[in-house]
């Protein structure tokens, strides 16, 4: 059944392996007031990814043809692979009073906050480049050309986190669980993007990976 109150939408993004998916499966698991939006993607699925509850895994004319529909709340291209977030799921959820999360690139998130200004927008960093690079090569699922790729983007990715509200450094995912549901729960001023701690890490993590 529906609620009275309209749910809130949080956007998360971050860098390929900044591990903004552990923490968004586990804040998920951990509060029955949280729903994910499953993005369109037009990439092949990895292995152990399903159809429906990772990703909805459409063809590029099938994408092209929801842009056209206005189908999308956001979409954005990312590695030769077209992403994009339901425009109508999204509201579905907002209505039965969900808060819904968005993990979406850096380019999608710009779009969700000039059509979506309450929208509450979180940026994940890395600690450093060199665990960055360790994550990347751990999760065994890119070749070594894309592993280069994914952290010279990286860079660029990295360099969005001051256009967000708030900025968690993820060194451990324990600690950015609870920083993260601080966030959520409106105790989460310690982690403004305007923050003079916020930016002096911040600015830190940038320096070291130039």
């Amino acid at each position: 059944m529906p609620t009275n109150r309209r749910g809130g939408l949080i956007v998360i993004s971050a860098p390929s392996g900044a591990g903004k998916t552990t923490l968004v499966h586990k804040a998920l698991n951990s509060r029955e007031d949280l729903a994910f939006s499953i993005s369109y993607t037009t990439r092949p699925p990895r292995a152990r990814e399903r159809n429906g509850v990772d990703y909805c895994f459409v063809s590029e004319r099938r994408f092209q043809a929801m842009i056209a529909n206005d189908e999308f709340l956001e979409w954005a291209q990312v590695f030769d692979r077209w992403y994009g977030t339901s425009r109508d799921s999204v509201d579905a959820l907002r209505t039965d009073g969900k808060t819904v999360l968005l993990e979406i690139d850096w380019q999608g998130a710009e779009q969700i906050r000039a059509r979506e200004p309450s929208a509450v927008s979180v940026f994940i960093l890395p600690p450093s480049r060199a665990e960055l690079e360790r994550r990347l090569r751990g999760r065994g699922t890119d070749s070594k050309e894309n592993i280069g790729r994914r952290l010279r983007d990286a860079l660029t990715d990295m360099s969005q986190w001051k256009n967000f509200d708030y900025v968690l450094i993820n060194e451990n995912v324990a600690t950015a669980l609870e920083e993260f549901m601080s966030i959520l729960d409106g105790r989460g001023d310690a982690h403004r993007v305007d923050s003079q701690t916020v930016r002096r890490r911040a600015v830190r993590i940038m320096a070291d990976n130039v």
